[in-house]
């Protein structure tokens, strides 16, 4: 299953908000992948310097890519890290 998702947090897929993604990808048992919405390279989610090195920004939108029994959660719980702006966003 794939999804597109644009990013919230102001920060991007940078510091805690990558932190984040990483863990809650780790959390489920799938093989998560991920890229740039308009590209067709996919790295590991489940790598914090897979993640951080994408350098995605605030607004940009990526695609994830899930297989495996926790494919449909994992993206439901991936859209809702990438879709919630960190505390301090709205300034």
């Amino acid at each position: 299953m794939e999804r597109i998702v644009a990013v919230v947090p102001k920060d991007g897929l940078h510091a805690r908000p990558a932190s984040q993604f990483v863990e809650t990808a780790n959390s489920f048992d799938a093989d998560i992948q991920l890229g740039r919405a308009d590209g067709d390279d996919l790295v590991p989610a489940a790598s914090m310097l897979a993640v951080t090195g994408l350098g995605v920004g605030h607004g940009e939108e990526i695609r994830l890519v899930a297989d495996g029994d926790d494919a449909e959660a994992a993206l439901d719980a991936l859209e809702e890290v990438l879709s919630t702006p960190e505390a301090g966003d709205e300034e």
